[in-house]
């Protein structure tokens, strides 16, 4: 992976912007986009729940449960098992499953947070790839106020590991400026209960 490391104290980030080459990038986004069948998840925010500001499908291997509510998983496509299968060979995450959110424009959007559910570990190995328009991707201290900000691009690769879910939030803000559609595909590695 020709990744390039991120500086965030007690964090482990790495973000490669050509993970995927145009081209099939462009062909697994069609894939996803027109094959997975999205759904509005509902999500509990502070003790009270809405429809997630975008369109999500969980796939895999197990159930999740996050922001309150259990995701049953729907089988893994073709297109996304070579995926994983690279991110395999690359990472050693042991993935078992993906998160695909598709971001219709700017007004879906994805809210600070962190991946802390039991069921990732401590420190979970979290793979994110980005396909179709670029959208800022925030960072934000939980202590302290350390910011960065990270535009992911087509066919880009974040990856989070060690303390970054201990120490930081993340989020996908909404943007003013017209722009297309987005697919992010956050591979991860859900533990048995």
């Amino acid at each position: 992976m020709a990744a390039m490391a991120i500086h965030l104290p007690g964090a482990d980030v790495m973000f490669d912007p050509d993970w995927l080459e145009a081209g099939p990038a462009r062909a697994l986004f069609d894939a996803l986009r027109d094959g997975l069948p999205w759904e509005r998840h509902r999500i509990t925010v502070y003790g009270r729940t809405l429809d997630a500001p975008r369109l999500s499908c969980w796939i895999g291997d197990v159930a999740y449960k996050y922001s309150g509510t259990l995701f049953e998983p729907h089988p893994w496509p073709a297109a996304l098992a070579r995926v994983r299968e690279r991110l395999e060979g690359e990472l050693h995450g042991g993935f078992n499953s993906v998160l695909a959110n598709l971001y219709r424009d700017g007004g879906d959007r994805l809210g600070f947070h962190r991946d802390s559910e039991p069921e990732l570990g401590p420190e979970p190995l979290i793979a994110s790839v980005s396909l179709g328009a670029t959208r800022r991707f925030r960072f934000r201290a939980r202590a302290g106020d350390g910011t960065l900000g990270l535009d992911l691009t087509h066919g880009s690769l974040l990856v989070m590991s060690g303390g970054t879910q201990r120490n930081w939030l993340h989020a996908v803000p909404p943007t003013a400026r017209a722009v297309g559609p987005r697919i992010n595909l956050t591979f991860r590695r859900v533990l048995p209960r």
